[in-house]
């Protein structure tokens, strides 16, 4: 998997919601009404991600959710921290 460049990420970061790029890394914070549907939140993106075999960093504090996307192996943002975003971003519009 290529490390992509910072111009590459920005424009891919246009299509995708809320996103930011942060370092090595893109991340997303996310509110919701409370803690069982923040929980329930990572609960329905746990299989994408399984799926995927990429496993983001998620951190829940009450009703917030933070998602953080980046190919430990290749040191950075890959096509596949992007292609995994858009299924989150799915997750989230549904």
């Amino acid at each position: 998997m290529s490390l992509l460049d910072e111009p590459a990420i920005r424009a891919a970061l246009a299509d995708l919601d809320g996103w930011e790029l942060d370092g090595d890394a893109i991340v997303r914070e996310l509110r919701f009404d409370g803690f069982l549907d923040a929980i329930a939140f990572i609960n329905r993106v746990a299989p994408l991600a399984d799926a995927a075999d990429h496993h983001p960093e998620l951190t829940n504090v009450y009703s917030r959710v933070r998602i953080v996307l980046s190919t430990h192996d290749a040191g950075g943002v890959t096509d596949k921290d992007l292609a995994l975003a858009g299924q989150i971003d799915a997750v989230v519009d549904a």
